[in-house]
């Protein structure tokens, strides 16, 4: 006499993918929630005021952006080995007031591009010297470098606006195919990164730093040099968007730059998935971090939001993006 096997009950975890919500799935693709909160945002402002989806408009936008995406790109490289540089907004001020002091005193442009890049650069290194070589947390390390810069800038200035005429004109305001040369410079930047993080030695010794330094230090890689070298690029990079955005706005004046630039590079590369811990790093988040931001804030202009109702709104609008990106990060039931 044979027994007979009870059969299994079916297993509702093997929903099949055709069943879930378009919404659902579109959220669970990379960087979906990202992608959403932009799509709203834009519909929205394009159906509130014409003069969005103006190609006038849409190319500030795009110049507008460069000089944050060039930071954020040395900020993804930079965290995704577990640094932090809170400096690099304030290196791009006093990048911005020696250069324009500089070409205003009748410096070459070559020259004043070769020595402010080299000072960005230089101040970098001291940083990822400081980082290395010292217990003080980057966090701490570089805030205070933004503070002492920040300072700086104001003391070569002092406080006073400095004009370059028409000295690098072409490179904040000229375009080529229709695209501004910043908008160029910035994603060859992003380009650069983007391929070191996935394809070279370089960028997977980021990642492994950023997710265990001292495994990463067993495994024979110059933990120590690789973080003098990220911060010293760091460097560079917040030297080349001072001097982009020196070219666009034809002057230097206090407070131009610095820590509110700083944050929203933070910002961006933030919600766009990199971890603050270190490990995981993605420039395709950072790219589409930088256009929300920008996107935002175009937008509060366009409408007229009172400026007192400007900062709660793109808090709010970032907030919804980090929560919606980190939901589209968790695994699929299931699966």
């Amino acid at each position: 006499m044979s027994l007979k096997t009870p059969s299994a009950a079916p297993e509702l975890a093997d929903e099949p993918t055709a069943s879930r919500s378009p919404a659902r799935a579109l959220l669970h693709l990379p960087h979906g929630g990202l992608v959403v909160v932009l799509v709203l945002v834009a519909v929205f402002t394009a159906v509130q005021a014409d003069s969005f989806t103006t190609s006038q408009n849409l190319l500030n936008v795009l110049r507008q952006i460069s000089v944050t995406a060039v930071i954020a790109a040395g900020l993804t490289l930079l965290m995704t080995a577990g640094g932090m540089d809170f400096s690099m907004g304030s290196n791009a001020a006093v990048t911005v007031s020696v250069g324009a002091t500089l070409l205003h005193d009748g410096r070459p442009t070559s020259v004043t591009v070769v020595l402010t890049l080299l000072l960005a650069t230089l101040i970098g290194l001291v940083n990822g010297l400081v980082v290395t070589f010292t217990r003080v947390a980057p966090f701490v390390a570089t805030l205070a470098s933004a503070m002492l810069l920040d300072g700086v800038a104001l003391l070569v200035l002092d406080g006073e606006s400095v004009t370059i005429g028409q000295r690098m004109w072409a490179l904040g305001n000229d375009k080529v195919l229709g695209i501004p040369y910043l908008c160029v410079v910035a994603v060859l930047v992003l380009a650069a990164i983007g391929l070191a993080l996935r394809f070279t030695t370089f960028g997977r010794d980021a990642f492994a730093m950023g997710g265990n330094e001292h495994v990463a230090r067993l495994s024979g890689i110059n933990v120590s040099g690789r973080k003098l070298a990220l911060y010293a690029l760091a460097g560079a990079l917040a030297g080349l968007a001072g001097l982009m955005l020196l070219s666009r706005l034809g002057a230097a004046a206090p407070n131009t730059g610095g820590l509110q630039l700083q944050l929203t590079a933070v910002a961006a590369v933030v919600i766009g998935g990199t971890s603050l811990a270190g490990g995981h790093g993605t420039v395709v988040g950072t790219v589409l971090g930088v256009v929300l931001l920008g996107v935002v804030a175009n937008a509060l202009n366009l409408l007229q939001v009172n400026s007192y109702y400007q900062f709660v709104v793109t808090g709010g609008v970032l907030l919804v993006a980090a929560v919606i990106n980190e939901v589209q990060r968790r695994p699929v039931p299931g699966h």
